[in-house]
């Protein structure tokens, strides 16, 4: 097996997902790296993530697979939930701050429409990402969604049983009426505010169910992934989950080594000042 090669310290530490290239130089100029116990203030110092003993700020730096991470978005509407887009639209990247933006290459893990406001994860961890959107893990989501008219009994009970949509029958929901959200929306006399609880991800099922069952969605809104709830979190704010949280998230998927997929918690927890 070939040995690593050695590399600017820059790209070392902003692969590990610590920081972008730009701040780790500012790191060294003001020397707060050591490397082998002595200070580097050189920005072209290279080193060997397999030979040398890397500090930043006292603490030494592990190498090998990069840090996981994973964030809860409140993503607002009008915004993309992909990485980039060709004519130029805001996605859930362009909310995000460095290094989180760019540096770290994070993905949305599946996919809230444009149209759509609410709770959105995103990692760099694609064997996590795999196993949330995985059709066979029944993640449960939370929506508020407010649907034309008021849908009937029968109606609720045919979408909670199970609605055909193109020769798929969706699995079982939970449906009910709610209050509107507390934040900005009303209650109107044309309209009726839906509790939706999913089982799965198909694309824009609440949606599509809505329309077919004559009641169109007029807004949606995510609360909640799994145990993941927005609380305070407002429109375009974001927070680093803790490992903890991470495995909650993953312990209704039996049978899955949770710990596993979030192996760099140590280093996840390490955040030098700016």
């Amino acid at each position: 097996m070939p040995r690593a090669t050695p590399q600017r310290l820059q790209k070392l530490l902003a692969q590990q997902g610590l920081a972008s290239r730009r701040q780790v130089e500012a790191w060294i100029l003001a020397g707060r790296i050591r490397v082998n116990g002595k200070v580097v203030t050189e920005l072209g110092f290279k080193a060997d993530p397999e030979r040398d003993r890397v500090e930043v700020d006292g603490r030494v730096i592990p190498f090998g697979d990069p840090a996981r991470y994973v964030l809860l978005l409140h993503k607002p509407l009008g915004v993309l939930s992909t990485c980039k887009d060709p004519w130029g639209r805001k996605t859930v990247l362009d909310l995000l701050p460095p290094p989180w933006n760019r540096q770290i290459r994070l993905y949305p893990v599946g996919r809230l429409d444009a149209d759509s406001s609410g709770a959105l994860l995103l990692t760099n961890d694609g064997d996590l990402t795999l196993k949330l959107t995985h059709p066979r893990y029944h993640l449960p989501k939370i929506y508020r969604v407010q649907v034309q008219g008021r849908p009937s009994r029968a109606t609720l009970q045919q979408w909670r049983d199970g609605v055909n949509l193109e020769g798929y029958t969706t699995l079982p929901a939970e449906v009910e009426f709610c209050p509107a959200p507390n934040f900005g929306y009303r209650q109107d006399a044309n309209s009726s505010w839906l509790r939706v609880v999913l089982f799965e991800g198909r694309n824009r099922q609440i949606r599509r169910v809505a329309e077919q069952l004559g009641h169109p969605v007029l807004r949606l809104h995510r609360e909640a992934i799994g145990p993941l709830h927005l609380g305070n979190l407002k429109a375009g704010q974001f927070r680093l989950l803790e490992p903890q949280e991470v495995q909650a998230l993953l312990a209704p998927l039996a049978g899955t080594d949770s710990l596993a997929l979030f192996r760099s918690a140590s280093l996840h927890s390490f955040r030098p000042s700016s």
